[in-house]
């Protein structure tokens, strides 16, 4: 075990995919002499050189377009978008070729690009450097999201997406890029698509992903206080979803909550609870409730303490589910 930030841990797993395999490299602004502005690459073009670390201009359609071309030719690049706000310019390239070629070609050929995306609030940013853009890429079939909440998730799940031989969106929570966490070198714990309970409870079951799971632990720390046991699941993947805990949760407590920080309609969170209603609907004793960010844009900063969801508000549908 090594302690470490989730992002020295994903620095971590880059490096470490990186030794082991000399097709994969990595591509984004900034991220060869300055590291990256979360510093997530630091040290890797000096250990690497510039023709694996590429410091790349200002055009996330060309450096996402440049990806599949090398995907295309044996390699397996990994591309880092700044902010999770500058992914769009990109959104044609990922959304109508990276995530559509393998099946154009009846899966003659693989595309495996890895496109790290910062994302989330809880930073105090300005416009476009706050977003949660979950839910467009797990509706577009062809791609895999995932979402680590941990550095030991954040250095094991990276490996496994630079592995896999489809495309993934790899969503990070730019606000646990600081937060310390054990890192056990030895081995992998679960596959990159498994969901994991984090907290056993026996009332309440509660579902999130990325920063959202350190919100759910405390309300559940909270709610154990006052007499009510939460049972809490973090989805790790976004696309495909591993339902089995979640289902087996629902099953025992009767009762669920589903959190995120994305708006709320038509969203990762909407999926899941329509998909619980619909698979374990006889064992519900109250509807799915849902906490999310409201549908409006992302506020300026000193607003956004009201925008995103905390303990409280996730308290606050913990006990409308127990009053049912």
């Amino acid at each position: 075990m090594e302690t470490m930030t989730l992002a020295k841990a994903l620095n971590a797993g880059l490096r470490k995919a990186m030794v082991d395999s000399d097709r994969v490299l990595m591509m984004g602004e900034d991220i060869g002499r300055l590291g990256g502005v979360f510093r997530v690459t630091e040290g890797l073009q000096a250990e690497f050189g510039e023709r694996r670390v590429l410091d790349t201009p200002l055009a996330e359609s060309g450096i996402v377009g440049t990806a599949i071309g090398l995907a295309m030719t044996g390699f397996r690049p990994v591309v880092e978008i700044q902010f999770d706000g500058f992914v769009f310019p990109a959104f044609d390239q990922i959304t109508t070729q990276l995530a559509k070629l393998t099946n154009r070609h009846e899966g003659a050929i693989s595309l495996p690009v890895v496109i790290r995306i910062p994302y989330g609030g809880h930073i105090g940013a300005i416009e476009h450097h706050q977003e949660s853009p979950e839910a467009y890429f797990a509706h577009t079939p062809g791609l895999r999201v995932v979402s680590p909440s941990t550095p030991n998730d954040a250095y094991w799940m990276i490996q496994d997406a630079i592995t896999s031989t489809d495309p993934v969106i790899f969503l990070e929570p730019k606000s646990k890029y600081w937060q310390k966490g054990e890192v056990d070198l030895s081995g992998r714990a679960l596959p990159l698509h498994a969901s994991r309970v984090v907290r056993r409870g026996t009332d309440v079951t509660l579902v999130g992903h990325g920063a959202m799971v350190t919100t759910l632990l405390q309300a559940a720390a909270l709610a154990e206080a006052e007499g009510t046991s939460c049972e809490v699941i973090d989805l790790r993947s976004l696309s495909p979803i591993d339902y089995g805990p979640i289902l087996d949760s629902v099953r025992s407590t009767g009762r669920v909550v589903v959190a995120q920080e994305a708006p709320q309609s038509t969203s990762v969170g909407s999926e899941i609870a329509a998909t619980i209603a619909e698979r374990a609907f006889y064992s519900l004793e109250a509807p799915v409730l849902r906490v999310s960010g409201f549908d409006a844009p992302f506020p300026p900063a000193k607003l956004e303490g009201s925008y995103l969801p905390d303990a409280d508000r996730v308290l606050e549908a913990v006990d409308r589910a127990l009053a049912y």
